[in-house]
C-alpha cells in the first residue's frame, strides 16, 4: 500500500487555470505526492479559484466551503487567492491557507506542513503590475530580486512543468501570462501582472510533450493572444509560432483563443487561414459594439470596424467559426447602446456569444464611473441579451446544416460519438454522430440537424483529406 500523501485538486475558472493546475500537479508529483480528482478523498484539498467576476468569486467561495466539509485541510490557490490573500483568509477561516502565485514553487512543502497541523501565513496581495511579470513557467531568464521570497524549486524531471489531469485529446497550451491593456472594467492586470510571452522553444517543447500524451488538438490560451511576442520585440511572433506548431507531429488541430479585435492584424488572419492545422476559428473579444460605451471601457472599435474584420475573415475562410463575449449593464450604458449591440450581433452572425452582466471590480477605473445601473436592470439586460444571442446562434447552427466539417471525437460509446467541429470551440456546443469512432480520431462529418448550438451529423466515408482517420 502506498504511503504517499494525497492532494485532491479542484480547478475552477478558465483554461489558463487548467494549465496552472497541471503545473501544480507536476510539482506535487515530483515531490512524492499523489494527485487525485476533487471528488476523491485526500490528505488535503487544493481549490484553484477564479477571481474574474462576481459570480466566479462566489462559486470559488462556495467550493471552498463545500470542500471544508470533508474534514481535511482546504487550501485556496489561484486568482481569488492571489487577489485577496489575507482578506480572504480572514473571511474564510475554513481555509487552512490562502496561497498566492509566488507560493506555487513551495506548495508541496507547504501542504506537508498543513497536513501536520500547521497554519502558514496567508498571501499578502500586491499590485502585480508593480512587480516582476508572472512567468507561465519558471523561466530561467526572469531574475527574482532579493526579498521576493521565492521558494527553492523541487527537482522536476524533464523540461515540461506539467502533469495531465485527464486523457482528453484536447488540451490548453499557455503561450503567455498577464496583460498590458487597461480595460476599465478588468482587474486581471492587477493580480496576473504585466504581459509576458513564453519563449517559442518552451511552447514547442510542451506541444511535443502533449502530443506524446495523446493530445491531438491544442487550444492556445493567454490573457491576450494577439499581444504574443510584443514584449520580445517581435509583434508578429504569433504568426511564426503557428507555423512551427503546425509542424509538430501528431498535433492535427490548433485553435487560437483570446484575440483582441483592435490588435488582430490582417496578416495574422491570413496566416491562420493558410495553415492547414490551424482551425478556421476566431475567438474575438468584442465586449460591446457601441463606440461611446467601448471608449468608456478603454477599448477601441465599434460596429463598422468589427464587421469589416469579420468580413475579412469570411472572405478568406467562409466556413470559419467566430465566437465572442459581451458585457451589458456597464456604467452609462443607454438603451441606444443596447440597441446598437443587438444590431451588431444580428449583422455579425456569430457562432457563439457569452453574455456577462457588469459587476463592480475592486480597484478598476469602472468602479469610479458615474451612471451605475441598478442590479435588477443589469440582470434584465443580461436575460434579454442572452435570449437574443441564443436565437441568433441557433440560427447560425441551422445555416451550417448540409456542410461538411472535421470532427475531433472526444468521447465515444455504443450509442455514438461526441466531439467538436472545426468551427466549435471547447464551450461552443457539441457535435454528435451515431457512429462509434475512437476517441482522438478526426473524421469528416456532414451536418444533418441542430438543436440550439448543438449539431448532429453523419460520418462521410471516403472524404479526401489526409487528416481523417479510418473508422474503427
Amino acid at each position: 500500500m502506498s504511503t504517499k500523501p494525497v492532494a485532491s485538486l479542484l480547478t475552477l475558472g478558465c483554461a489558463r487555470n487548467e494549465v496552472d493546475s497541471e503545473e501544480l500537479a507536476a510539482r506535487l508529483k515530483a515531490d512524492g505526492w499523489q494527485v487525485a480528482d476533487a471528488d476523491q478523498s485526500g490528505d488535503v484539498v487544493v481549490v484553484n479559484t477564479c477571481g474574474f467576476v462576481a459570480a466566479a468569486k462566489q462559486e470559488s467561495i462556495d467550493q471552498i466551503l463545500e470542500a471544508a466539509d470533508s474534514n481535511v485541510p482546504v487550501v485556496a490557490v489561484g486568482c481569488l487567492a492571489e487577489r485577496y490573500g489575507k482578506e480572504l483568509a480572514a473571511e474564510l477561516p475554513e481555509a487552512a491557507a490562502v496561497i498566492g502565485f509566488d507560493g506555487y514553487e513551495g506548495l508541496p512543502e507547504t501542504l506537508r506542513r498543513i497536513s501536520a497541523g500547521e497554519r502558514p501565513a496567508s498571501h499578502t496581495p500586491q499590485d502585480r503590475r508593480e512587480l516582476l511579470p508572472i512567468s507561465p513557467v519558471d523561466r530561467p531568464d526572469v531574475v527574482v530580486p532579493p526579498g521576493h521570497g521565492k521558494s527553492p524549486a523541487v527537482d522536476l524531471p524533464g523540461s515540461v512543468l506539467r502533469s495531465r489531469l485527464d486523457n482528453s485529446p484536447v488540451a490548453p497550451l499557455k503561450i503567455a501570462s498577464g496583460c498590458d491593456r487597461r480595460c476599465s472594467f478588468c482587474a486581471i492586470p492587477r493580480f496576473r501582472g504585466s504581459f509576458l510571452s513564453r519563449r517559442p522553444s518552451e511552447i514547442l517543447d510542451e506541444a511535443r510533450w502533449l502530443a506524446d500524451q495523446g493530445v491531438r488538438e491544442l487550444v492556445l490560451v493567454s490573457e491576450n493572444s494577439t499581444s504574443y511576442g510584443k514584449d520580445l520585440g517581435q509583434p508578429r511572433l504569433l504568426e511564426t509560432l503557428l507555423t512551427e506548431l503546425g509542424e509538430v507531429p501528431n498535433i492535427e488541430r490548433i485553435r487560437v483563443s483570446y484575440l483582441q479585435p483592435a490588435e488582430t492584424r490582417l496578416t495574422l488572419i491570413e496566416t491562420m487561414a493558410a495553415i492547414p492545422t490551424v482551425a478556421n476559428y476566431f475567438d474575438l473579444s468584442f465586449q460591446h459594439a457601441s463606440e461611446n460605451l467601448l471608449r468608456r471601457m478603454r477599448r477601441f472599435g465599434g460596429t463598422d470596424s468589427f464587421l469589416e474584420l469579420i468580413a475579412h475573415i469570411r472572405k478568406l475562410a467562409p466556413e470559419a467559426g467566430i465566437r465572442s463575449n459581451v458585457i451589458v449593464g456597464f456604467p452609462g450604458e443607454t438603451e441606444a447602446d443596447v440597441v446598437e449591440l443587438q444590431r451588431f450581433l444580428e449583422l455579425a452572425e456569430l457562432d457563439a456569444v457569452g453574455v456577462f452582466g457588469y459587476s463592480v471590480e475592486d480597484g478598476t477605473e469602472a468602479a469610479e464611473l458615474s451612471g451605475e445601473l441598478d442590479p435588477d436592470e443589469v440582470n434584465a439586460r443580461v436575460e434579454n441579451m442572452t435570449s437574443i444571442v441564443e436565437h441568433l446562434a441557433s440560427g447560425r447552427a441551422e445555416q451550417r446544416i448540409g456542410s461538411v466539417t472535421e470532427m475531433l471525437v472526444t468521447a465515444s460509446g455504443p450509442d455514438g460519438s461526441v466531439g467538436s467541429g472545426e468551427f466549435q470551440g471547447p464551450e461552443d456546443g457539441d457535435l454528435s454522430v451515431p457512429e462509434a469512432v475512437s476517441t482522438g480520431q478526426f473524421v469528416p462529418v456532414r451536418l444533418v440537424s441542430s438543436s440550439g448550438v448543438d449539431l448532429v451529423g453523419e460520418v462521410v466515408e471516403g472524404w479526401p483529406n489526409r487528416r481523417y482517420s479510418p473508422l474503427r
